[in-house]
């Protein structure tokens, strides 16, 4: 490994608006056991399924209906 390396002619991370930021998040456990069993279904780790979902509702601009009784 050197001891120096010349980074100016370096370019920004094109993908860097992309990446993923951790946050701590309450989840009910029967809706994190919903996504655990879907990721052994289709082999994608559970979080990646959560974050997918979310990402679609915002794709899709999905409106909350909550209604309560």
């Amino acid at each position: 490994m050197r001891e120096e390396y010349d980074f100016s002619g370096a370019e920004r991370n094109p993908y860097a608006k992309k990446l993923k930021k951790q946050i701590t998040i309450n989840i009910d456990s029967g809706t994190i056991e919903f996504f655990k069993e879907q990721a052994s279904a289709t082999g994608i780790p559970y979080q990646t399924l959560i974050n997918l979902y979310l990402a679609d509702c915002v794709k899709q601009n999905r409106k909350l209906n909550i209604s309560w009784t």
